[in-house]
């Protein structure tokens, strides 16, 4: 048996109770593309109001790259309810910390949302990365920017990120997970869930690095196995950073 630890976002407060650990790092094989797959709704309309059958872009916004090849290109994204791409400052702070393990790195982006996050990855010398997200409208967005940006190093999957991470437990990815950033709508609630399904997967590599975002009042468990490594808060948002040890 092994340990939980209980995280108090507005106090940066942990605790501990019993829990089971069974990660297991898979090998990598490398794999280039991007998938198309049957489109759904990121958001349920029970979660977020938005209708499951909206396919149409509604562009009103902008993300900028902050580094790498792709620095300070502006990329549109679409006016979604629940989409809140990570700030300019706090993707800035991130890199920062993973700036020793972002190259070559296999990266997995759940809730991409505007894919802020798996694009600053990219753009920094990641290998590649796997963007899910179950909005079709978002999904668009993504592939065009993608498109834009000449990238043909990325995975775009129209998907549920907790039905794609139910598929870890029974088969692994091709690649094991090098960096996890994990930024799902924050009406919807979705911690606990997303990392009891991490808890019981084979996808993550030994040493993974794992980036959560939360508003500040968000009570989540995570792995015993998951070292913090840092964490900051921003207004009313916190991050943190983890490695699997």
């Amino acid at each position: 048996m092994g340990y939980r630890t209980i995280i108090d976002a507005s106090h940066h407060r942990q605790n501990t109770i019993q829990h089971r650990s069974d990660f297991i790092p898979t090998p990598i094989e490398e794999k280039l593309s991007i998938v198309s797959r049957k489109p759904s709704s990121k958001f349920s309309s029970q979660k977020s109001g938005v209708k499951k059958n909206t396919n149409t872009l509604q562009v009103s916004q902008t993300l900028r790259v902050i580094g790498g090849q792709w620095r300070s290109r502006k990329l549109p994204f679409p006016s979604i309810e629940g989409l809140r791409p990570t700030g300019d400052r706090m993707r800035e702070t991130l890199f920062n910390w993973l700036q020793i393990d972002i190259h070559q790195a296999n990266c997995l982006d759940l809730f991409a949302g505007s894919g802020a996050l798996g694009l600053e990855a990219l753009s920094r010398g990641a290998r590649h990365c796997t963007f899910v997200d179950n909005h079709p409208v978002a999904i668009q967005q993504l592939r065009e920017n993608l498109t834009k940006l000449d990238c043909n190093n990325a995975t775009v999957l129209n998907e549920d990120a907790l039905g794609y991470l139910r598929m870890f437990q029974q088969t692994p990815p091709e690649e094991s997970i090098d960096i996890l950033f994990i930024d799902p709508p924050f009406a919807a609630e979705l911690w606990d869930e997303t990392l009891l399904l991490l808890e019981k997967s084979h996808g993550l590599s030994q040493g993974a690095a794992i980036y959560i975002e939360a508003p500040i009042n968000a009570h989540f468990s995570v792995p015993n196995s998951w070292s913090l490594h840092r964490h900051k808060r921003s207004g009313n948002v916190c991050c943190y950073l983890y490695y699997l040890t």
